[in-house]
């Protein structure tokens, strides 16, 4: 069955009928993907549609089949059976034009400048980007002339989006784009991020990190063994699998506390979490026992809840 994920973007404008009836075309459908190596199943009769102008999450743990499932939709390794369909059509030879990857690795030939390199992929395409909006965009003004090995892990990031950005995509890949980098500069990766979603692109990102998926991604669909095992916003994938807040309080003083028998709790090292459906249930009867809340922490559940609960091992493994 096909799994297709709509979100129409956040736009403070009104949408016209004629950008709802196109928003409600998947620009990309993958149909039963499978892919084998010999008699081992990478991805298992994968399904799943994108559509216009929103950003989805492909998470998994390694070895779950994502990297392979991105692969073949780039068009970079052939399928073992399946359909993948490109505006509604199967991929021509036009498909690579119309896509940008920003490949987790890249080699680059480090004795040309950042300016250079820009214009070497420049002349690999018929239709460009305009290189100074590029420039502007992907804030590359202060390294735009330094070679390619002299620029830091951040710069470098945003320069290879830049490089991805190029040809004009209409779709996007992004393998893993903030993975190395500090706070400061995941934080300004993100920002081009949003500015790419705001001009109506559509990206496919993959990544480990909790609060970049939630940050940036419309959808999110989880991979496991080869298989996608949920979809949906976030949002809706938190309420749907991880209901209910965890109250944190420190182990001390607690010997006495009696836990009421709808929480559920672990006593940890120098805690104790109580996982809760009714917050203000909780509250009170923490105050009728004259716990000292002081120091309580009320945890709400996120992304990496939803896949523990999903696969039983946290993403980073």
């Amino acid at each position: 069955m096909l799994v297709e994920i709509l979100v129409i973007g956040k736009l403070g404008n009104t949408i016209t009928k004629t950008q709802r009836q196109k928003n409600m075309t998947p620009l990309l459908e993958v149909k039963n993907l499978t892919k084998n190596y010999g008699r081992f199943t990478a991805v298992d009769r994968v399904s799943f549609g994108i559509r216009q102008g929103t950003c989805l999450g492909l998470l998994g743990p390694n070895g779950a089949g994502k990297t392979t499932t991105i692969e073949v939709i780039e068009d970079i390794i052939p399928p073992t059976s399946g359909e993948i369909l490109y505006r509604g059509q199967p991929r021509g030879d036009s498909y690579r034009d119309k896509i940008g990857i920003l490949f987790q690795q890249t080699a680059l030939l480090s004795f040309l400048t950042v300016y250079e390199t820009m214009q070497t992929f420049k002349s690999l395409y018929h239709d460009c980007a305009d290189m100074q909006k590029l420039i502007d965009m992907c804030q590359l003004t202060d390294f735009l002339h330094q070679y390619n090995d002299r620029i830091s892990g951040g710069q470098r990031q945003r320069f290879m989006l830049a490089l991805a950005l190029i040809n004009q995509p209409d779709l996007v890949f992004l393998d893993e784009p903030s993975t190395g980098l500090d706070p400061q500069a995941r934080r300004n990766l993100w920002d081009i991020v949003e500015a790419i979603k705001a001009e109506g692109r559509t990206l496919v990102l993959t990544t480990h990190n909790m609060e970049e998926a939630q940050q940036l991604c419309d959808e999110i669909a989880i991979m496991d063994y080869g298989r996608v095992i949920a979809t949906g916003t976030p949002e809706e994938l938190i309420r749907r699998h991880c209901g209910g807040v965890t109250v944190v309080l420190p182990s001390r003083n607690l010997d006495a506390l009696k836990f009421r028998p709808s929480d559920r709790h672990q006593l940890l090292q120098n805690r104790v979490e109580i996982m809760t459906d009714d917050l203000n249930g909780c509250v009170t009867e923490l105050i009728a026992q004259n716990i000292n809340l002081e120091d309580m922490t009320v945890r709400s559940p996120n992304l990496e809840d939803v896949f523990l609960k999903l696969t039983g091992r946290h993403l980073r493994e």
